[in-house]
């Protein structure tokens, strides 16, 4: 239960109060519940989605936009704009992780936010008219799955900083157990897209996505600065969801 807990309260906005500091073997088993509290905002914007089945789809998508940016805290979201800021800029190494360490958002930074977010809203809105219940599994299997990329990339990829909190959740993530949650994951999100409207397809188009994503992103973060950081893995997490909503938009039209 701590565990879960440290996911939800590093997640989430919700305030989680943990009597005991988690140790560094704590955050590493908290990795394994990611893609379950992950399931969980998706669930929040099914609720969401299902409140507002009446209201005009760009209200509904404005709501589901605002839900999801709050309820995260918009963690990933910084890491995404630290990470464009970094990976784009010039300079060698050294150069994109002081980069990233800067508090400051520059203009390509500024600029990917903007544009994820106008994806998102895109396909919010285009859920929005789906039925609830094909909305619900879209919403679940995009922020379950992005968040269950963390696992991934902390499996098969070194963490290049020594110090802070992503470092101790790559070094104690228990790596068979991951994979397994991970398979756990896929298979929910097939078995799910199988027994909608989706169909089997779609959950494979889903999954197909959410690959695709993670490979590039992976490819980018190793190619420059030689492996993840808190950033980089918050820049995968967002593109991943966001692709994943947008195919879910594509497949349900």
């Amino acid at each position: 239960m701590a565990a879960f807990l440290s996911a939800v309260q590093f997640l989430t906005i919700v305030p989680v109060r943990l009597k005991v500091k988690p140790g560094n073997a704590q955050l590493g088993r908290s990795l394994l519940f990611y893609p379950l509290v992950g399931a969980l905002l998706g669930a929040w914007l099914a609720l969401i989605a299902a409140l507002c089945a009446n209201l005009p789809p760009l209200v509904t998508a404005a709501l589901l936009l605002a839900a999801l940016s709050i309820a995260s805290g918009g963690l990933h979201l910084d890491g995404l704009a630290d990470s464009c800021d970094a990976l784009a800029g010039g300079g060698d190494r050294a150069r994109a992780l002081a980069i990233m360490r800067d508090p400051r958002c520059g203009a390509l930074g500024a600029a990917a936010v903007v544009v994820i977010l106008i994806a998102k809203f895109a396909a919010f809105t285009a859920l929005a008219s789906a039925p609830v219940s094909g909305a619900a599994i879209a919403f679940a299997a995009a922020t379950a799955a992005s968040r269950a990329t963390v696992i991934a990339l902390y499996a098969t990829t070194d963490y290049v900083r020594t110090a802070g909190a992503g470092s101790a959740l790559a070094a104690h993530l228990p790596r068979a157990a991951g994979m397994a949650v991970l398979a756990a994951t896929a298979t929910a999100i097939a078995a799910a897209g199988a027994m909608s409207r989706l169909g089997l397809g779609g959950g494979a188009i889903l999954l197909a996505t959410a690959a695709v994503a993670f490979t590039v992103c992976r490819r980018l973060m190793v190619a420059r600065i030689g492996g993840a950081t808190g950033d980089t893995t918050g820049a995968t997490v967002e593109m991943v969801e966001t692709a994943m909503l947008l195919a879910a938009a594509v497949v349900w039209r």
